[in-house]
């Protein structure tokens, strides 16, 4: 019942698809790119894991769904990390943004620029954390190219985009999804919701030793995404 689906495996050979090329509103699936640009600059030696965060005003306000980051306080990277592939924290992500991009508006146009490289030919990026915009598209076939790519170039955003838990500031975050006790190998998990959207879903599942990627747009309710 979902608007689009796409679902491939290790060779990147179709299995399922739904409109696999149609335009749709990504939500916070925008955030594996902003976590591939990250696991860049960590595997570049630009930035470190461990590295302080100092966080802006406007990194801050940035619209729910947020971690509650303060203006001027200063976080680790990898909580930043943890706040965009667990909680899924738009704060987060334009903190993360603004860190390496110098500002969000750069961090943007690099966006584009990696999405060109990686042939993601139908998307566009306004924003690193997925809001909605309509400036901001791309499809299921685009999505699970990326969500490959992420996987296959940065093997330690798997461990990232699989956590369930992390801690800030004496708060546990925690998502609470069935797929993880699925005996289906589901590794990785990345999920996102507007209205615009409905509700979206990537994921990276390991049978017989090979991955499988699976992307689903714009179902009606998360349970059905799931």
């Amino acid at each position: 019942s979902a608007e689009c689906v796409l679902l491939v495996d290790p060779d990147g050979r179709v299995l399922y698809a739904k409109n696999p090329q149609e335009g749709h509103a990504p939500a916070s699936l925008v955030k594996l790119m902003t976590l591939y640009l990250a696991y860049e600059d960590l595997e570049a030696g630009q930035v470190r894991f461990d590295e302080m965060v100092l966080v802006s005003r406007n990194a801050a306000m940035t619209p729910r769904y947020r971690m509650g980051l303060k203006p001027d306080t200063v976080v680790p990277l990898h909580t930043l990390l943890e706040g965009v592939a667990i909680a899924s924290a738009n704060d987060a992500a334009t903190a993360l943004a603004e860190w390496l991009g110098g500002d969000e508006a750069s961090f943007v146009a690099r966006m584009n620029a990696k999405a060109m490289q990686l042939g993601l030919t139908a998307t566009r990026y306004a924003n690193p954390h997925g809001l909605p915009d309509p400036g901001q598209r791309s499809t299921a076939r685009d999505l699970a190219e990326l969500t490959s790519r992420l996987l296959r170039d940065h093997p330690d955003a798997r461990t990232m985009l699989g956590g369930q838990t992390f801690v800030y500031n004496g708060r546990v975050y925690a998502r609470h999804i069935p797929l993880f006790n699925d005996p289906g190998g589901v590794q990785a998990l990345k999920t996102g919701f507007t209205n615009e959207a409905g509700y979206n879903l990537a994921v990276s599942a390991w049978r017989g030793g090979q991955q499988f990627v699976m992307i689903v747009l714009g179902a009606r309710t998360r349970a059905l995404s799931f």
